[in-house]
Formats: structure tokens, C-alpha cells, sequence
């Protein structure tokens, strides 16, 4: 079972090289970005548990990089490890204030980085500013999130749910289960690219529960549009024989397949008296499309 995801974001390729195949002998799961701008495009195609950033880069610098992703809703709590050549004090408080969560410089022990990648990663779940599971944004920064809405007049709220994936756990696994929680999110994050805005924000509860912040505009569009592109993508994640019945049987009972259910809650469902209000009206439309769609299978 992968550790976490890590970003390698460095030109040179003995150096990244090195990074990957540790790494990966670690159980890690590991993406090398020779570029800055590379860098935040993987940020926005998947989401890693922690970037190891290298300052010095062939088209933006680091402290560019690090500046794009914490001005981002989606990636400003992924941590940051800045990975460079320079050891000026100036350097290292310029990264800092940028929102760095460490810093260490080259030559560097490999045993050293491991023990603050850890750190990093653990860290940010304790503090429950991340899903373990998918790296999105959890807890603290949901509630900070959802109480920005309360300042704001133009938003939509959607409260994303699996339909019946507690069979499909129990027939393939918690592994497979977990697969299904980051394909998710992957589709999510596509999605609001494609549909939504740049300020847009996606979230992970816990379990399948998933949130995602967007503009009354835009709300209903991508609303659909995941939906539609769950439901037309989750056989892949049955085999041919479940996928032609298009139910599985777990202990002699029959389950349909995965599907989704979202809430949407806009401005006008209000007034909302605080946080809580929100949330509560989200789960009961998406649990009222969960029994819409147990109905029509």
C-alpha cells in the first residue's frame, strides 16, 4: 500500500532519478516535473500528498511555483519541501514566507529528506488539512471554505456521494475501494477544470463523501457533467461478468453497480443561519438522489 504521492520538481535527472527510484523502494508513489509549469499542471490532474521543489528551474523558479500553488484553493495546503543549492538564510526565509513547509539544501542526506517527507505528510493529516486517501483538501479546510461562503452571495454547494460502494468493498476489497475514492477525485478535479472556474474547490470528507465549491452559474453544469462521466466510467472498476448482469452479489444478495448522487445547494435554499444549515440541506439532497436512483435501477 503506497505511502503517499510525492511531486519531484527538478530539472536535473541524476538528482530526480534518484528521488523516483528511492522513493519508490519506499512505497511511495512518485512523479518527477523537470518544469515548473509541468509542476502545476500534475498538481491539477492529481493531487500529491507533498512536493519536494527545487528552486532553481529551466522556465519559473521555485518560489513562482509555490506562490501559484498556495494562491490556489485547490493545492494550498499540499506541503512544500524545498529541494536547492543555495544555503543563504535569505534564501530559505524568502521560501518560507511564501508558504514553504521546509526547506533543505544540496548535498542533502536521503535518509534526511525521507524523515521530513514523513513528517510533512503526517503532519498535514493530523492537522486534518488532507485526506490520506486522495491528498484533497479535508476538515479544517473544508469548514474554512464553507464558512467563506457565508460572506458571498454567488456560490453552489455540491455534496458528491457513492451509491452502493459498501458491497463492492466487501466483494473486492478495501484496495479496490480506495482506487474508486482517487479515480474520483481525479474526475472531480478534471471536471471543474473543464466546467468551473480557477477558484473553484474540491474537497474529501472522509469516506465518499466529497465536496465541491463552485458558482451558482456554474453549479448545475458541472453538477452534471460528473455525474454523467462517473456513471459512464465506473465499469471499469467491475469485471466483464458484473458489468453484463450490471449488478454484483456479495453473500447470496444482489447490489447494483456504483453510481453517483450529488446535493446541490445555491444561495436562494437559504437563508442559512451558519455552516452547519449548509451542510445539513446538502446531505438531504443528495440523499434524497441516492433514493431516486435506487428507485430507477
Amino acid at each position: 500500500m503506497s505511502k503517499g504521492r510525492i511531486l519531484v520538481v527538478e530539472d536535473d535527472f541524476d538528482i530526480s532519478n534518484m528521488l523516483r527510484i528511492y522513493f519508490q523502494s519506499q512505497d511511495y508513489e512518485v512523479t518527477v516535473a523537470p518544469r515548473g509549469e509541468e509542476a502545476l499542471e500534475l498538481c491539477r490532474q492529481r493531487l500529491p500528498h507533498v512536493i519536494v521543489l527545487d528552486i532553481m528551474l529551466p522556465d519559473i523558479d521555485g518560489y513562482e511555483v509555490c506562490r501559484r500553488l498556495r494562491g490556489s484553493l485547490r493545492t494550498s495546503h499540499v506541503p512544500i519541501i524545498f529541494l536547492t543549492q543555495k544555503d543563504e538564510r535569505s534564501d530559505k526565509i524568502a521560501g518560507l514566507e511564501l508558504g514553504a513547509d521546509d526547506y533543505i539544501t544540496k548535498p542533502f542526506d536521503i535518509e534526511e529528506l525521507r524523515l521530513r517527507v514523513q513528517g510533512s505528510i503526517r503532519r498535514a493529516q493530523v492537522t486534518n488539512l488532507s485526506n490520506p486517501t486522495t491528498g484533497l483538501p479535508s476538515g479544517k479546510q473544508i469548514e474554512e471554505q464553507l464558512r467563506n461562503l457565508m460572506r458571498t452571495d454567488d456560490w453552489a454547494l455540491l455534496y458528491v456521494g457513492i451509491n452502493h460502494i459498501d458491497p463492492f468493498r466487501d466483494k473486492e476489497g478495501f484496495l479496490a475501494g480506495d482506487e474508486v475514492l482517487r479515480d474520483l477525485a481525479q474526475m472531480l478535479g478534471e471536471t471543474v477544470d473543464e466546467f468551473g472556474t480557477a477558484d473553484d474547490f474540491i474537497g474529501h470528507r472522509g469516506g465518499d463523501d466529497f465536496v465541491v465549491i463552485t458558482t451558482s452559474e456554474h453549479g448545475p453544469i458541472v453538477r452534471d457533467r460528473i455525474v454523467a462521466r462517473f456513471n459512464e466510467g465506473v465499469g471499469t472498476h467491475y469485471n466483464f461478468m458484473d458489468r453484463e448482469k450490471n449488478y454484483i452479489t456479495v453473500d447470496g444478495e444482489q447490489h447494483p453497480l456504483m453510481s453517483l448522487a450529488v446535493g446541490m445547494v445555491l444561495p436562494e435554499s437559504g437563508p442559512f443561519a451558519d455552516i452547519r444549515e449548509i451542510t445539513e440541506v446538502a446531505a438531504e439532497l443528495r440523499r434524497a438522489n441516492e433514493k431516486r436512483s435506487i428507485g430507477r435501477q
